[in-house]
């Protein structure tokens, strides 16, 4: 399934894709296209919580209460970086939490 990303979507790593850490940092390949991608420390959490679906509220919600930012900047933050990571094949989006 691919929807549009907001808020309430649900999303989690895609099949098409393996990873490992690296420090505090961690490397995806994306076995569609061969690409390596790399991400930051908070970058990686990030890709840790996507092992499991989860909304992207559920995200930013686990971002506010480990990171001291502004709650207005996570979530568009956290949407910019899923949106890239969408359009480069490493996430899927599941549709929409119940609510």
């Amino acid at each position: 399934m691919d929807a549009s990303l907001s808020v309430h979507s649900v999303v989690v790593v895609s099949a098409e894709q393996v990873s490992c850490p690296l420090g505090d940092e961690s490397a995806i390949l994306n076995l569609k296209n061969s690409k390596y991608y790399g991400v930051n420390p908070i970058g990686a959490r990030i890709w840790t919580l996507l092992k499991e679906p989860r909304s992207v509220l559920q995200l930013r919600d686990t971002l506010l209460s480990e990171y001291d930012v502004d709650e207005n900047l996570c979530e568009r933050d956290l949407l910019i970086l899923l949106e890239k990571m969408k359009s480069e094949g490493l996430i899927e989006v599941r549709g929409v939490m119940a609510g």
